[in-house]
């Protein structure tokens, strides 16, 4: 509210502020030039705002699917890969930030950076269906996940995942379980399958599909690695293309706002909410359809680069201490 000494800051300047940070990457100093605001007001402005867009925004365009969402996105995957039954893509994304006050190496990651890591699930079109960031960069993306309310949710049934269903030329009509799809980063334990099942997958709901760094699980199908026959090569093939959507989402996500490409200078409470805010404005972006060509959005750098920089150092990270990563 208004006082004699001063009138307050409007809703309108509040979301111009946070939006010109999230979308040009500028430092809390360059707001305040700008604006003629002072340096703390900014931060507590920047703070509340995104905070309150996810709040808002969160349960419109970021809700948990239902059973009929869940098989909509499988039939979107289906059409766009050729790989039925699929209901997401799931990876994670280091985010450099400043190293935060008295936490030593922890938020230290493989690539030589500090960062936090953003867990989060796509569906085929490139839109966040979950999404749980802050994790401390040091953590591989095996023990995160494993920690993770994601994969506490799946284990527990707490996602309403159809029951298996036979494929759409199958004779035999043999029910498949619903899976998603991830990269190589993941060691393994016994909620995973590496490198690929044995056994039967039936566990009367549904799968995750992983490559060769999961663990062995009744609801992971891994790639071959190495593939020795056709069969096998085609496969990897079909489970690459798949996986590579969440990376695509990443790549957009960094160029719709690239305060997540630089250095994010703020506290650790204050890295989460810019992530989630950021995440939630992709998918309003994406149901308006404002969307773009990666490949000139990038023109200064290989799309390959952007993509799958977290791709290159698989090895490293499977190499890290499982199980490290703090809720």
């Amino acid at each position: 509210m208004n006082t004699n000494m001063r009138e307050c800051v409007s809703a309108e300047e509040r979301i111009l502020f946070t939006l010109r940070y999230l979308a040009t990457g500028c430092t809390f100093v360059s707001l305040l030039l700008y604006f003629a605001r002072g340096e703390t007001t900014v931060g507590i402005i920047v703070k509340e705002t995104t905070k309150i867009i996810w709040d808002l925004l969160n349960d419109t365009y970021m809700p948990l699917p239902t059973v009929e969402k869940w098989k909509a996105i499988a039939d979107r995957f289906e059409f766009l890969w050729n790989l039925p039954n699929c209901i997401g893509a799931i990876d994670g994304k280091h985010i450099r930030i400043q190293k935060f006050a008295n936490t030593g190496s922890e938020y230290f990651n493989y690539k030589s950076y500090h960062s936090v890591v953003l867990m989060a699930c796509c569906d085929a079109d490139g839109l966040f269906t979950m999404i749980e960031p802050g994790y401390a960069g040091r953590n591989s993306d095996g023990g995160i996940f494993r920690a993770s309310r994601i994969k506490y949710w799946i284990t527990q049934g707490n996602f309403e995942i159809p029951s298996p269903s036979p494929l759409t030329h199958d004779k035999k009509r043999v029910p498949l379980p619903y899976y998603f799809v991830g990269d190589e980063a993941f060691p393994l334990t016994r909620y995973l399958m590496r490198p690929y099942p044995k056994r039967t997958l039936d566990n009367g709901s549904f799968c995750l599909l992983g490559d060769s760094g999961y663990g062995i699980s009744p609801w992971l199908l891994t790639p071959f690695k190495p593939a020795i026959n056709r069969q096998q090569e085609r496969f990897n093939q079909l489970h690459s293309r798949e996986r590579v959507t969440i990376e695509r989402l990443f790549g957009q996500l960094k160029m719709r706002f690239p305060i997540l490409s630089n250095t994010v200078r703020v506290s650790s409470e204050k890295v989460p909410k810019i992530i989630l805010c950021c995440a939630v404005l992709h998918n309003v972006a994406k149901y308006l359809n404002d969307d773009f060509n990666l490949e000139e959005a990038f023109e200064d750098e290989p799309l390959d680069e952007v993509m799958y920089e977290d791709e290159e150092d698989d090895d490293r990270n499977q190499g890290e201490a499982p199980g490290s990563a703090k809720l």
